[in-house]
Order: structure tokens, then C-alpha cells, then sequence
């Protein structure tokens, strides 16, 4: 028999899951906008601090109206490609303070028989989610209750393939690296920002970044990984290993210090050349407080906002061992 309802705890929600991961490395906290804080080790006063974020939230959708027989209307949390969601799973997470439970259920599609004009995709106010409850969904479920597209995780030739990689696969990378410099000597003190509503337009990085003790930071992010047909210098490669910003509003030093750890160090590397805002965290650090110098550092990844977002595992070790390198100072930044 298929479940159609599952009571939800805290410990499914991201930021309760990240702080537990790195809980081992240091003092961790969860602010007031879900961002999750870690003061990594011992902190000297005589040493830089160096701020590591990734972004934890995901693009989701929020329930605007039920109708009278039960069928969902939703608009966007974040840029959700909208032809990619006929015939979608769903889960929605309901929790009106008195019960928290999650319904699953499909994003309607007309078959391909009965359409009228198949030339262009749905727009996401044509579309309504079924969740088979009929009626019964006015009762159980709420305007203002989030939705998540649903998809499992799988390995992929050479790549693995899951929703949300955009941004835990950077997520993974800072964990890593922690893990890589563990009980060694850093140049830097080390804090950790896991920021929240990233994708709504650095809503916890603005207040992460300001609680933070941060001289420099690193952001991490995704990047738009090369399909088939786009220019190289437009693109950068999976498999090819960390993409290394260089803009305007980024810190060149960093840039060129980030840069030379790679080659020294014999790891792969792209230059991710940008010509104004870079559309991560890294706008919002950058101009925090009286400004602190930041870079992007950015995994390639294949369609990048759908729920079959593809990654090279290599370009997650690689981008690793870059940052606990850079950690450990393997090209100490001066200003």
C-alpha cells in the first residue's frame, strides 16, 4: 500500500542536518534566518579569518490557492525550470503549528493526445498539483505550505545525478575539506557559513556574513557545466575541476592566490571569467560590513535547477583539496 502521508521532524530540515555534520569541527550555531554558523578549531588573534560558505536551501514552490476539488496552485521559490514539472513528483510539507506531516503527490499534465498546442512548454500558472486527496485537501493541507520536486539520487557513468546539487554538492566539498585539514595547521582561522534563501537572493548570507569575524572570504557554488554545443568560454567543464571566479566585485587577489594553489599543487582548474555580479552569495559578502574580499569558487554542473542535476564526483574531491590547501596556506593572502 503507498503511503500517501508521513509525519516530518526537525531533524529532516537541512539546517538541523548540517549543523550535526559539523558539530565535530567546532562551536555551531542555527541564527535567527536558518543560517548554520561553525567557529572551526582553535581561533588566534594574530591570524586572518577566512569564511567558508555554500548556500543550503534549494529551489521549492509555495501553495497560493487549493481549489474545491483539492487541486493545488503554486508559485516559485527561486528560478524552478518550469518545463520540467508536467508529470513531476511533489512532496508537500504541511505544519500549520499544531500538526507537521508531508503529502506526496504529481504535477498534472494534459496527455500529449488531448493537447490543443504542444509547441510550447506549461506555464507554471496552467499547472496544479494532484496529491489524491480530492476534498479532503482543504482540510489537511495550507496556503503557504512549501513544495519540493522529489527525485533519488543516482550514479550516472561517470557522474551522479539527484535534485538539489545546486548548492549540497558545495556543501559536501567544504565538509570535506574540514575534513582534509583535521588536526593540522591552518593559515587562517576557519569559520563556516551554510547561509539560507540563497536562491531568494542571499537572504541569510547578508546576515551570516555580517555575524561573521570574516577578513576574506571563499564562496561556493555551482556553475553551468557544458551539455553539448555551447562554447568553451562560455561554459565550464564537468570533470574539469574547480572554477575559480575572476570579476569586478570579486578580490583578484584571492583570485590569483587561489589560482596559484591549484598549480602548485597539481590540481585541475577553469577560470570563471564574469563581467559584473556573480549571482551567488559572494554580492552580498563582498559588501558586508566596511567589504570583505571575497572569490567564487564554483562545481560545474549539468541542468543546473531541475531535479536531474548532474555532477562529476572528482570535480567535488578536487575542489576539496583546493580549499584545505588554500586553508593551510598554500599561498597566504597578505591584503
Amino acid at each position: 500500500m503507498l503511503c500517501t502521508q508521513n509525519a516530518y521532524t526537525a531533524s529532516e530540515n537541512i539546517a538541523n542536518v548540517c549543523a550535526g555534520l559539523l558539530e565535530k569541527f567546532g562551536r555551531t550555531e542555527i541564527d535567527g534566518c536558518g543560517n548554520v554558523l561553525c567557529k572551526v578549531g582553535e581561533h588566534r588573534p594574530e591570524r586572518k579569518t577566512l569564511l567558508l560558505n555554500a548556500h543550503i536551501d534549494e529551489i521549492a514552490m509555495i501553495i497560493t490557492h487549493i481549489d474545491e476539488s483539492g487541486f493545488l496552485k503554486v508559485g516559485k521559490c527561486g528560478g524552478i525550470d518550469e518545463r520540467v514539472l508536467p508529470a513531476s513528483r511533489v512532496t508537500v510539507f504541511h505544519n500549520d503549528g499544531k500538526t507537521a506531516a508531508k503529502y506526496y503527490g504529481v504535477v498534472t499534465s494534459v496527455p500529449p493526445h488531448l493537447q490543443t498546442d504542444s509547441s510550447k512548454a506549461a506555464k507554471l500558472a496552467d499547472l496544479y498539483i494532484d496529491t489524491g486527496l480530492g476534498k479532503k485537501a482543504k482540510e489537511l493541507i495550507s496556503q503557504g505550505d512549501m513544495v519540493l520536486i522529489e527525485n533519488r539520487p543516482l550514479e550516472m557513468g561517470g557522474l551522479v545525478t539527484a535534485k538539489a546539487l545546486d548548492d549540497r554538492c558545495c556543501v559536501m566539498a567544504v565538509l570535506l575539506a574540514l575534513e582534509k585539514l583535521a588536526g593540522k595547521e591552518t593559515a587562517y582561522n576557519i569559520e563556516v557559513l551554510f547561509s539560507s534563501g540563497e536562491e531568494l537572493g542571499s537572504r541569510g548570507a547578508k546576515p551570516g556574513a555580517f555575524k561573521s569575524n570574516a577578513d576574506l572570504a571563499l564562496i561556493f557554488d555551482v556553475t553551468f557545466g557544458r551539455v553539448h554545443g555551447e562554447s568553451d568560454d562560455e561554459y565550464c567543464a564537468t570533470g574539469g575541476g574547480a572554477a575559480i571566479g575572476v570579476s569586478p566585485v570579486l578580490s583578484r587577489d584571492l583570485t590569483n592566490a587561489l589560482t596559484k594553489t591549484a598549480e602548485n599543487a597539481g590540481l585541475p582548474y577553469q577560470t570563471e571569467v564574469m563581467g559584473g555580479g556573480t549571482g551567488t552569495d559572494a554580492d552580498a559578502i563582498a559588501v558586508t560590513k566596511g567589504g570583505i574580499p571575497s572569490c567564487t569558487v564554483s562545481i560545474p554542473i549539468k541542468y543546473m535547477h531541475t531535479p536531474v542535476e548532474a555532477v562529476d564526483m572528482n570535480d567535488i574531491e578536487n575542489t576539496a583539496a583546493l580549499t584545505a590547501l588554500f586553508c593551510e596556506g598554500g599561498d597566504t593572502v597578505a591584503n
